[in-house]
Formats: C-alpha cells, sequence, structure tokens
C-alpha cells in the first residue's frame, strides 16, 4: 500500500514559532502539487484515501493546521483564525514549491480548509490554479457555527478508544455513511492517548477561543470579507456540498455559482456537513475537475 512521509515546517507568528507538520504523497519531484487542508478539529489524515487516489498525478500534501494532530499549539490562542493559517500555509509552500519550478499548486479546502484556499486565492499574485471548496463559503448559518464551536471547547475523555470512537462517530454522523472500519479511521486520526490513559481529541481545545470571542457585529463584518475574498477569485473553482449540510445553504451555494469565480456546484445527496471524500464517487467528482479540463458534473 501506498504510504506518506511526515515532514513538518517551521512558521511564526506574533507569539513566535511554532511547528506545522505535514504528510507528503507521491513523487517528491512532482512539480504538479496538490494541497488538501482539513477542517477544525479534524487532521491530514482525513486525506489518505484522496491522496493515494491521486498522487499518481500529484504530489500531495496534506497539513495538520496549527492547534492540531501533530502540530505544535499556539500560546496566543486568539491567533487561531484564516490570517494566521494563511501565513503558515504560505510558509509551507515556499518548502515545497522549488525555485524554478511553476509556482502554482491545486486546493481542496473541506470546511476550514476551504475558507483558507478561499481567501489564499483571492490574493494578488497568488499560486492557486485550481480550488475546491467542501461544503463551505462566505455565509455560515450561525446556529450550526454554534453547535460547531460549543463542540470544539468540550474537555470529553474517555477511559477506552472504543468509547471514544463512539462519541467521534456520534458527532460526525453528518459525514454521511460509512462502514464500521471507516469510522474507526475517521476516530483514530483525531484521538489521542492523554499521560493518564485516557483518550482525548487531538488537538487544543484553545481553538474554541475564537469562536467564542465572536459577536453577532463581528460576524456580520468577517461575512463581508469573506465574499469580497471570494469575489476576487479568478481561478476555476468546484463547490461541493453535502445535500443536507447545516452549514452551507443551497441558497448560498447557488450565489456562490453566479458570482466570483461562478464556481461549478455539485451536491452529494445522503450527506451533510461534510463529504469526507474516502469514497470512490466522490473521489471522482475531485479527480475529474482537478484533471479534465471540461467539467461535467455526475447527475
Amino acid at each position: 500500500m501506498i504510504e506518506a512521509t511526515l515532514n513538518s515546517v517551521q512558521c511564526i507568528s506574533p507569539g513566535g514559532l511554532h511547528t506545522m507538520a505535514y504528510k507528503q504523497w507521491g513523487d517528491p519531484d512532482n512539480p504538479k502539487v496538490l494541497l488538501c487542508v482539513h477542517g477544525v478539529t479534524r487532521v491530514s489524515g482525513d486525506f489518505d484515501a484522496l491522496a493515494r487516489a491521486l498522487c499518481d498525478e500529484y504530489r500531495v500534501i496534506c497539513p495538520d493546521i496549527v492547534g492540531r494532530g501533530r502540530s505544535s499549539w499556539l500560546q496566543n490562542k486568539n491567533l487561531y483564525q484564516i490570517p494566521q493559517y494563511v501565513s503558515d500555509i504560505v510558509t509551507l509552500l515556499a518548502r515545497v514549491l522549488e525555485p524554478g519550478q511553476l509556482q502554482s499548486v491545486d486546493w481542496f479546502g473541506t470546511s476550514m480548509g476551504g475558507l483558507i484556499g478561499m481567501v489564499l486565492a483571492s490574493l494578488p499574485g497568488n499560486p492557486v490554479r485550481k480550488l475546491v471548496l467542501n461544503d463551505i463559503g462566505p455565509t455560515l448559518n450561525p446556529v450550526a457555527l454554534a453547535r460547531i464551536g460549543d463542540y470544539i471547547g468540550q474537555d470529553v475523555r474517555f477511559p477506552s478508544f472504543d468509547l471514544a470512537a463512539r462519541f467521534i462517530r456520534e458527532v460526525s454522523a453528518t459525514f454521511g455513511e460509512h462502514g464500521e472500519q471507516e469510522w474507526r479511521k475517521l476516530a483514530g486520526d483525531v484521538l489521542r492517548q492523554d499521560v493518564d490513559g485516557s483518550w482525548i481529541r487531538h488537538y487544543d481545545l484553545g481553538l474554541a477561543l475564537p469562536f467564542t470571542a465572536a459577536t453577532p457585529e463581528s460576524a456580520k463584518t468577517d461575512e463581508a470579507l469573506l465574499w469580497a475574498a471570494y469575489d476576487a477569485i479568478v481561478c476555476p473553482t468546484l463547490l461541493v456540498r453535502g445535500a443536507d449540510s447545516d452549514l452551507l445553504s443551497r441558497a448560498t451555494a447557488q450565489l456562490m455559482s453566479a458570482r466570483g469565480p461562478k464556481a461549478q456546484l455539485v451536491e452529494v445527496a445522503g450527506v451533510g456537513h461534510a463529504p469526507t471524500f474516502t469514497h470512490a464517487d466522490q473521489i471522482a467528482i475531485a479527480r475529474q475537475f482537478l484533471l479534465n479540463q471540461s467539467f461535467m458534473p455526475p447527475d
């Protein structure tokens, strides 16, 4: 079985230096790079199936965004926000895009990873050639955001992996149908055993701070900034929406297909927030868009 190599890069924030870990799949000399970025409490392992399927065409780079997985935690929890994540990604790209090569990268971003990609792709001179946004957009359901914020900050501990995995499965039910081994993989990627032997989630609970600090006024400002970023994107863009998503409404998705880069919209039936792209039919959506000049969404 094809496996990834584990790497890391040193990044900087106003609070000091930190390390961002990442997985690399495929030929390390392949100048064709696909960057896959996960959701707010997830990790690089989410993309193992997608990376295996695409590493024949790409060098696939999957980071653990700071505060998650094998990456460092920030001392200043207020910095767990999109501008810091974009800065870290620029540092990562400086590492993986060799001087003299074509300075471009294709992007697949799930939820938070899509917001990072959206902001990066809006900047003048950015390297994003094609952009996949997985169940995310500039306007997000505040009720769903509150649900996610409450979940992030819970300090839950379990005496066994099986109990912890059951919890992850319950809170991730919106991912849609998965087999037992798939659920254990999805849980195992985001769980770790603490020094006392209990099983906990593999991220800094401080990620919740920006959620709890948000106000209706700041949320409105953030939404306006995200729409401005989206409207500035010029690269081909695919928007994938879970048909039952409570985070990204169909109305917002349709608006995204009519303005800015006029994203091509595909809805995945039987899935909420967000499609995992671990199954062949979903992987085929990404492969077709990323590798074909003419993209025809599946019926």
